[in-house]
């Protein structure tokens, strides 16, 4: 991997919807780690908005909320060079052009980072309200420790 610019992560959500905050409380807590070789954004999902913060990144992580009908606070890794990201699984998105459809739409003008990954975890509660579930907040943390796992090995010695 090459560190020569920042590995991007981008926190997706909306802070009003319950659940649906897990990726902006991702971004926060990495943020305030102050790691050397990460550039954390938050965005609320709007698809031009993310190809836009991913512009000229080589190295980007997405964190958003999932609904795909598993259980409450199931990590789904999805690396978009060789997976199709399903709709489905982001469409609590406050925008009709969701993250799912920002990738697809990416890959088809050829506009993907070289690297891709986006975490989605499984939410509980997305009706309006502050707060994570207990299942979503655990596996916020576990997200972000296998975030951190990745920077650590793509920093060269």
């Amino acid at each position: 991997m090459d560190r020569q610019t920042p590995m991007l992560v981008i926190g997706v959500g909306n802070w009003y919807r319950s659940d649906d905050a897990v990726g902006l409380v991702v971004a926060r807590k990495l943020r305030a780690m102050n790691l050397p070789g990460i550039l954390v954004k938050e965005e609320n999902g709007e698809g031009v908005a993310l190809m836009e913060a991913w512009q000229g990144k080589e190295q980007v992580i997405i964190v958003d909320a999932a609904s795909s009908g598993s259980r409450p606070g199931t990590v789904h890794t999805l690396d978009a060079d060789s997976t199709t990201i399903p709709s489905a699984f982001f469409h609590y998105s406050s925008h009709a052009f969701s993250v799912a459809e920002s990738i697809e739409l990416a890959r088809a003008l050829q506009q993907l980072p070289s690297q891709l990954i986006v975490y989605g975890i499984e939410g509980k509660n997305f009706a309006a309200g502050v707060g994570l579930s207990t299942e979503v907040e655990h596996a916020s943390d576990a997200v972000i420790r296998q975030i951190i796992d990745q920077i650590l090995i793509s920093i060269p010695e």
